[in-house]
């Protein structure tokens, strides 16, 4: 499996998510400059977390029209996986891959701690390896995680088991006070109706060892590839 790492201005996560993805997975992976305007041969795109272009009008707003993206849009609407972490989880809403937006947190400050996870579908290509309802802990660290969109879209998220990681308590509960940031129906995590898109603000990359925390992160991305297997 090939991996590309998609690279914007002022991307942070790019060189921790290459890393991580190399250290789990063994696999190919290459950067992707925001200037490209075609893709290669890539079997999985993951777009990291950072600051894209300062985040300026609203994170990912700008990104989204970066030259990169027509292909990005394309290979995801072919059925290729998309990965979007934190800022890439804000240029997926932007660019209308995945429903909904970013609003500023509720307590309008940056937030950057470690964050109880609950993974609601483990049928996705992200979450293969995972069990179904399982607790994880990943960290986030963003301004702007605060999940929105019309009830009537929230309703088929729902209905539609598109919601794929939610903040919980540490028992798994769904509980306001475990919400960091204000999302509605406590929304970590969301993928298209096709699944091969998913976007989530915690930072899989960034719990990959052991050694800075349980390394449950990696399962993200080993699950992408075991997907990727049992497809060939």
């Amino acid at each position: 499996m090939k991996f590309g790492v998609v690279v914007f201005p002022g991307s942070n996560c790019d060189q921790d998510t290459y890393q991580a993805l190399q250290q789990v997975t063994g696999q190919q992976v290459e950067y992707i400059w925001h200037k490209e305007t075609k893709l290669g041969n890539y079997d999985g795109i993951i777009l990291p977390g950072g600051f894209s272009y300062g985040d300026y009008l609203r994170a990912g707003a700008i990104a989204r029209f970066s030259k990169i993206m027509p292909s990005i849009i394309n290979f995801a609407r072919s059925g290729g996986l998309v990965l979007g972490i934190c800022n890439g989880f804000q240029i997926l809403l932007e660019s209308g891959l995945l429903p909904g937006t970013m609003m500023k947190n509720r307590t309008l400050q940056f937030i950057c701690k470690d964050v109880y996870v609950k993974i609601e579908q483990n049928t996705t290509p992200f979450t293969l390896d995972y069990e179904k309802n399982q607790v994880i802990t990943l960290p986030i660290a963003h301004s702007e995680g605060n999940y929105y969109t019309d009830p009537k879209t929230l309703e088929e998220l729902e209905i539609n088991g598109q919601i794929i990681f939610r903040y919980v308590s540490p028992e798994g509960k769904v509980e306001e006070e475990w919400n960091p940031n204000g999302s509605l129906h406590n929304i970590a995590g969301i993928a298209n109706k096709e699944g091969n898109v998913v976007g989530l603000m915690p930072h899989p990359e960034r719990n990959v060892d052991s050694l800075i925390g349980d390394g449950m992160g990696a399962r993200v991305f080993s699950s992408m590839v075991n997907w990727y297997r049992r497809k060939g």
